[in-house]
């Protein structure tokens, strides 16, 4: 497995040490997702590796909350860059190199359907990953190689939490039926059901991992 970073090299060399020690091979590698040269030269380290690649997580993301008429260029320029065309970058190199049988995991989110205020920019990346998730399942017909999207709500991780105050949370852990947040492995045991044989029917789906909201 290589475990993907583009700024702080610990917590992925960590999780890499981790899955070594339980018996896994993993290598922690940096690359910025939206520069098409570094995600060419990521599949290379993947495929000096381990011969090749068989799954693509793509979950690197940003998320700058503000009203459409407060949002700055850079703003919207950093959400396209590594939402979307992060996305874009990675897909590209996975449709020409997974090998036959693979899997591609993109990251949406519930967002898109949810379409609130101050996550319009977001939410348009994510639901461009969306159509293009849809798009690429139909374009690698004959590989055998599946395409699918995760899009979580509200989940408690730091791209969520950081910068909301506790009322807010709390709000909206109850915006759900079970009336909690999702935790990270409710959405990476949804990654894991696609990335193995029992998800090996689903394609070119958006699941949404969301404890119902919408």
């Amino acid at each position: 497995m290589i475990v993907n970073y583009f700024g702080s090299a610990a917590p992925a060399e960590t999780l890499a040490r981790q899955l070594v020690q339980q018996g896994g091979r993993a290598l922690a590698v940096q690359a910025d997702v939206s520069d098409p040269a570094a995600v060419r030269a990521l599949f290379d380290a993947a495929e000096r590796a381990f011969g090749g690649v068989d799954v693509l997580v793509n979950n690197a993301g940003i998320m700058v909350n503000a009203p459409i008429a407060e949002t700055d260029d850079a703003g919207f320029d950093r959400q396209i860059a590594i939402n979307l065309k992060g996305s874009f970058n990675t897909l590209r190199e996975a449709a020409k190199r997974l090998r036959h049988g693979g899997r591609i995991i993109n990251f949406s989110s519930s967002v898109v359907g949810m379409l609130q205020p101050t996550y319009g920019v977001y939410a348009a990346t994510k639901a461009a990953v969306e159509a293009m998730t849809s798009v690429l399942a139909k374009e690698l017909r004959g590989k055998n190689i599946t395409v699918n999207a995760v899009a979580p709500g509200p989940t408690a991780t730091d791209l969520f939490l950081n910068g909301k105050p506790q009322e807010l949370v709390e709000r909206l852990s109850k915006l759900a039926p079970l009336e909690r947040l999702g935790q990270p492995q409710d959405i990476a045991a949804t990654v894991a059901f696609l990335a193995g044989a029992d998800g090996s029917w689903i394609n070119g789906q958006v699941l949404r991992a969301n404890g119902g909201i919408i």
